[in-house]
This record gives structure tokens, sequence and C-alpha cells, in this order.
């Protein structure tokens, strides 16, 4: 029962920050994309080269399309959260569930979308060639598994080194390993460069910049709703959500 009242407060704090986060894909994102179909446009006309027909129109993506996109991966990062946070509650140090909320909050960004933004941050319209496409998603998505994979490692880590070392260092020391690792994966995973020549750097920058905004807003909402709407449980129902995960 108790794992279930948090899947549903994880799955409504999903819908909710889903909202905000496509309030600001709206105000920020948009305006990017269409300057970079702009730009595709004025490609193919010095090309002499029609372009190709969308699948879905340009409307539909913007309204219909953004919005279902943007609120389903809200609703789906609000259920993976309510059992990240179920888990994790109590096995971090002694915090209360709006401290443990915001720290599931920040380790699920960190390790969902963060690491993966800084070896392939995503990019508009117009940008990537459709013959890598495979290689690009098998890239993006191997290194979101190493990356969650770490994360799970280093908090296990501070965990147990606790207990020997203090809190404090404990967690320098799990943070230090996972920025470690993190980076000989870097190392290791080819790098993508498919940026036309001539392509605005300000419209890239800002698209990016826009698509931090929207993730942030979106990990921020969700960490924060779900306190608001946990922190007044009985205090009970923490021994009840530790032994549903053990």
């Amino acid at each position: 029962m108790v794992v279930r009242q948090l899947l549903t407060r994880g799955l409504l704090s999903g819908l909710l920050a889903g909202v905000l986060a496509l309030g600001v894909a709206e105000l920020l994102g948009e305006p990017q994309v269409s300057r970079a179909i702009a730009f595709e446009a004025q490609l193919h006309q010095r090309e002499l080269k029609p372009p190709e027909p969308p699948l879905v129109t340009r409307d539909v993506q913007s309204t219909i399309g953004l919005a279902t996109g943007v609120l389903v991966i809200g609703v789906a990062f609000g259920g993976l959260f309510a059992l990240g946070f179920a888990f994790a509650y109590g096995r971090i140090g002694r915090v209360d569930a709006r401290v443990t909320a915001v720290a599931v909050a920040a380790a699920g960004f960190c390790a969902i979308y963060l690491v993966p933004f800084l070896k392939y941050p995503p990019n508009p319209p117009s940008i990537g060639q459709s013959a890598t496409i495979d290689h690009r998603t098998e890239f993006y998505f191997t290194l979101i598994l190493i990356s969650v994979v770490t994360m799970i490692g280093a908090i296990v880590l501070g965990r147990q080194l606790t207990a020997r070392c203090g809190a404090w260092n404990a967690t320098l020391l799990a943070a230090g390993g996972f920025i470690a690792v993190t980076a000989a994966v870097f190392a290791v995973m080819p790098g993508l460069n498919e940026v036309p020549f001539a392509f605005p750097a300000t419209t890239l920058w800002r698209f990016r910049l826009a698509s931090l905004a929207t993730q942030v807003t979106l990990w921020a909402a969700i960490g924060l709703l779900f306190a608001a709407l946990t922190e007044r449980s009985p205090a009970n129902r923490r021994r009840q959500a530790l032994e549903a995960f053990r």
C-alpha cells in the first residue's frame, strides 16, 4: 500500500513538473527549433535539393507533439523517482523526506541527463546525419546506463565509508569516484560532431541551454513537489516503505 501511495505521488509530481517543463521548452526551446528548421530550408535551397516531407507537420510538432512528449517523460521520470525515493529513504543518512527527495532528484538529474549532456549534448533539427542515427542513439543510451550504474555505485560506496571516514569525507570520496569513472568513460567513448558548416553558433548554444533549463525545471519540480506531498505523511510510513524494499 505504501509503495502504491509513493508511486502515485511520484506520477502526480511528474505530471505537474512536466507542465512546468513544457512552459520552459515552449518559451526557450521552440524559437531555436524554428531557426534551425529555417537554416535547413536555406541549405536545401542552396543545394537545389527539395526538402524531405516531414512525417509530422511543424504545427503538430510544436503543440501536441511537444506537449505529449514532455508530459509522458515527466510522468515516467516521476514514477522512477518515487521508486528511487522509496529505496533511498533511511539509507542515505538521518535526513527527512524533504532532504531525501531533493537528493534523489539531484542524483537522477545528474545521472540521467547531465552526464550524457556533457558528452553528447542535444542538437536541434538539421544537425546529425541520418546514416549515423542508430550509432548516436546507441552511444547515448549506453552512456545513460553507465552513468546510472556508476551513480548507484557511488551512493553505495559513500554509505559504506560513512562509518569509517565520516559523512563529509565519505561523500567527497564517493563523488570523486563518480567523477573519475565518468571521466574515464568520456575518454573511451567516441565523440560526435555533425554540426553543418555555417550553422549559427548562437542558435545551437541557445537550444542546448533551453534543453538544460527544461530538464533542470523538470527534475527540480519533481523533487520539490514530491517532498511537499510526502512531508505530511505519518512517521510510521517510513518503516513500512523500508520494509517493502528490503
